[in-house]
């Protein structure tokens, strides 16, 4: 490992050590990861389903009246999916955007990230200054599709909430709650998880998950997530890696983790897309 990535994954077990409310796999949620998705991407293609069932089994909901849940579930509902319809940002959804940077700053995990950005002179002491960092990078919107269009995303409501491009193909969506939330409501069809050479065949007691599923009419062909970590360890991380590293793929090694964080910058001042890619497992015993 690079001086640099041992640093960050000092950081990131450091982050996930103070994790307070991620959920325990098995206890606080179960999931089913039945077969591997095949690499047909047709929407409705049976055959090609290696997931007859759901991917959640079970999720204890107590956790979503828990501040930084509940503040989070309630920016999810705030976009418009297919990217080049331009968002339009209404007063109360600002409001909710602040609410739920006010709850994420009080976590262990975003004072730890922000105390190490500071020290590092990328980001403000002040918090004030540091929310407004956080807005600009996650909640300001910018065009997608180009420079020529108006405003249709941001970096949140990409990775968290996901859009759609064309109607057919699903972009971003790396949360999952979102994807639980969506399940639930009969929107996503779980297809199976996806292994290649690089990655590990997943283990339904871990937090990392690469996958394929549908949403509304469209296709997620190969997806990867975080299960079961609290959105300020998410929030935290992302920030963190995309404001220490130039890199738009930064390694770091937590817990049973080695991971490869994608992170790609718009125009260095928002986030485009980031997402967890799982590398390997280290069995501790």
């Amino acid at each position: 490992m690079i001086e640099g990535e041992r640093e960050l994954s000092a950081m990131v077990q450091e982050l996930w050590d103070n994790d307070v409310n991620r959920l325990r796999p098995g206890k606080d949620y179960r999931i089913s990861l039945q077969g591997k998705a095949g690499d047909n991407m047709a929407i409705n293609d049976d055959d090609n389903d290696g997931a007859g069932y759901p991917l959640f089994k079970f999720v204890d909901e107590n956790i979503f009246q828990k501040e930084t849940f509940l503040a989070f579930i309630s920016l999810l509902d705030n976009y418009v999916s297919d990217t080049g319809e331009p968002e339009v940002v209404t007063a109360e959804e600002v409001a909710e955007n602040h609410k739920f940077l006010d709850s994420i700053v009080q976590t262990p995990t975003m004072k730890i990230a922000h105390k190490y950005l500071v020290e590092k002179q990328l980001s403000p002491q002040d918090t004030t200054q540091f929310k407004e960092q956080l807005y600009r990078i996650w909640f300001e919107l910018y065009a997608r599709r180009g420079s020529s269009s108006r405003p249709d995303s941001s970096g949140f409501e990409h990775v968290f909430v996901g859009e759609t491009r064309g109607g057919r193909t699903v972009i971003g969506f790396h949360n999952w709650i979102q994807l639980y939330l969506q399940e639930k409501l009969g929107h996503i069809d779980y297809k199976g998880y996806s292994v290649n050479a690089n990655s590990p065949k997943p283990d339904e007691n871990k937090h990392i998950l690469a996958l394929q599923f549908s949403w509304k009419n469209g296709i997620k062909p190969k997806g990867s997530i975080f299960i079961g970590v609290s959105p300020e360890f998410e929030f935290a991380l992302y920030t963190l890696c995309f404001l220490s590293s130039p890199n738009e793929r930064v390694k770091v090694q937590f817990s049973f983790y080695d991971v490869e964080i994608v992170c790609h910058h718009y125009n260095q001042k928002h986030i485009g897309t980031t997402y967890p890619v799982l590398l390997k497992y280290h069995n501790h015993t």
